[in-house]
């Protein structure tokens, strides 16, 4: 045992754990936390940002983009109450992130003193946004709380935790026994005879098809392994883009899934929600779904599928290969009918959304097949969603269903952060981009080389579409009032561009991701088409 503070014994235990980065911001609820951390020197690294927010969504993006835990640190109150939004994207997208906050003194939680950053029951906030939360009421108790956070992360499902100590608690200081860092987290055992059924149901299906998310991101490769057996097309939601190539035929894009969806008779769905398909495509006829997860309860949320497996898909989906390969009759190749469907899509994809779409291009050709793409809320990201093609696991980065407006450019940082030799590419639009423009200053103190793309249209422009579109131009609050996006990159000292057309952009983005720190693109956005009735297509089969 060695005598420490409990700033130190829990700083000391989230190195012990791996953390080799924290994006932070200091107060005095966290000043031992933070002597702590500058105590240890080189053995992490921390990132201070000008929100607490901008930390958050750095940490997320560090980890969506690696698979390692992202971690922060701000204080309690208000502090952590900004950070929220990024919580709830983290637990939206499945990502390891670990939130450490203060507390005000011991003797003082839940009376209701009106002590600096007091909140009612902060704690529960927490729980209510976090997969767990718990409160390090001694430094002794460090090392084991933060060890249960780390089993939490790293086992079942995927998702924000958060650690909160009082003030007095980290100041104080005692004799503590450090722990060692398991190294051997458990995975569900593979119920063999689900397995065996799936497998039944797969080699003797007609038309299969294979659907993947981000619990798919470590099995890519026994993933496009049961495809090619099957001749299956495997279509990704958002965090699941990139697991199986889109330069593979078999590898297919939300539309193309659903024209294919109609036909379908086994579908497998491999640590996904499979939410749009279920919810809105129809699950009528004589369609089997298989449905593999690490989360018990979500496998039956929206249905209750022919075959359940519950456990991680390293170990399932080679499981499955394996039985699959042993009654699975050869099968012709399907690369021509499947590439004249996806050039059947991207043709209606040109012709109905063409300006969306020369945009892509333009950013695809640009990025290098390992380059991060932080998708945001923007009418170039809703179509990237259906029409970008990604080669590698964890290269688009999404908010998921949360939708969160704003967070494209601390996400982008913090990938950056944690891939410092791989171009990453933010877009935004004019008005997310301004909820945490403020970052432009973490990214040029750290000479943080993200590029942003600002898309100005001079409104929240899906917004103002629908007013003006279902409820007969009753324009209201959606109108917004620009700053030069040049200027105002270039007074925070970041490299600043304006592309007027996808042809200036493409001569434009070059030259920005050689920049040694960050680099704003600035483009004039006309109104475009309405991508929604195109990119999220309705029942083409009948009802469960």
């Amino acid at each position: 045992m060695t005598r420490m503070t409990g700033g130190q014994a829990l700083v000391k235990s989230i190195i012990a754990h791996g953390v080799d980065t924290i994006f932070g911001l200091p107060g005095v609820q966290l000043d031992w936390f933070f002597n702590a951390l500058h105590d240890e020197g080189n053995n992490i690294r921390v990132i201070n940002s000008r929100h607490e927010q901008g930390v958050a969504y750095m940490a997320h993006g560090y980890a969506q983009s690696t698979g390692k835990v992202g971690a922060f640190a701000v204080v309690p109150g208000p502090g952590v109450l900004n950070t929220t939004a990024a919580l709830s994207t983290s637990w939206a997208a499945n990502v390891p992130v670990l939130c450490v906050t203060g507390q005000i003194p011991s003797a003082s939680i839940g009376r209701g003193y009106g002590q600096l950053h007091e909140i009612p029951d902060q704690l529960s906030i927490l729980q209510g946004l976090t997969k767990s939360a718990a409160r390090i009421n001694h430094p002794t108790d460090a090392p084991a709380k933060v060890a249960e956070a780390f089993r939490q992360l790293r086992t079942g499902r995927p998702q924000p935790v958060a650690l909160e100590m009082p003030l007095d608690q980290l100041a104080g200081a005692c004799n503590v026994d450090l722990l060692d860092a398991a190294t051997d987290y458990t995975h569900p055992p593979v119920d063999e005879d689900a397995v065996a059924g799936a497998a039944k149901l797969l080699a003797g299906a007609k038309a299969p098809m294979v659907f993947i998310g981000s619990g798919a991101v470590d099995s890519g490769e026994a993933i496009q392994a049961l495809a090619e057996i099957l001749q299956a097309p495997v279509i990704a939601n958002r965090t699941g883009r990139g697991i199986v190539s889109n330069r593979n035929y078999l590898s297919m894009m939300h539309l193309e899934g659903h024209r294919l969806w109609a036909d379908a008779d086994v579908v497998l769905a491999v640590g996904t929600r499979l939410q749009p398909a279920r919810m809105n495509w129809g699950t009528g006829g004589d369609l089997k779904i298989i449905h593999v997860d690490i989360d018990p309860v979500e496998i039956k949320r929206i249905a209750t599928p022919d075959v359940a497996i519950v456990g991680d898909a390293q170990d399932i989906v080679p499981a499955l290969v394996d039985a699959v390969a042993r009654q699975a009759p050869s099968r012709a190749s399907r690369e021509d009918e499947l590439m004249a469907l996806r050039g059947d899509v991207h043709a209606m994809l040109l012709d109905r959304l063409g300006p969306q779409m020369s945009w892509i291009k333009v950013i695809r050709e640009a990025l290098d097949d390992d380059g991060i793409f932080v998708d945001e809320l923007t009418q170039v990201g809703y179509v990237s969603r259906v029409a970008m093609p990604v080669y590698q696991p964890r290269k688009y980065l999404s908010s998921a269903y949360q939708g969160t407006l704003g967070c494209g450019l601390g996400v982008a940082i913090g990938a950056k952060i944690a891939n410092p030799d791989r171009q990453v590419l933010s877009i935004n639009g004019d008005g997310g981009f301004m909820y945490n423009v403020q970052e432009l200053a973490t990214a040029a103190k750290y000479n943080v080389n993200v590029v942003a793309i600002v898309f100005v249209d001079g409104a929240y422009g899906n917004v103002r579409r629908m007013q003006e579109e279902l409820y007969d131009g009753r324009i209201i609050a959606s109108d917004l009032q620009n700053p030069d996006f040049v200027k105002m990159a270039g007074s925070f000292g970041c490299a600043a561009y304006r592309a007027d057309s996808p042809d200036e952009l493409a001569k434009v983005l070059p030259n920005a991701f050689k920049e040694a720190g960050p680099a704003v693109i600035e483009v004039p956005f006309p109104k475009t088409p309405d991508p929604w009735p195109i990119i999220i297509p309705r029942h083409n089969r009948p009802s469960g």
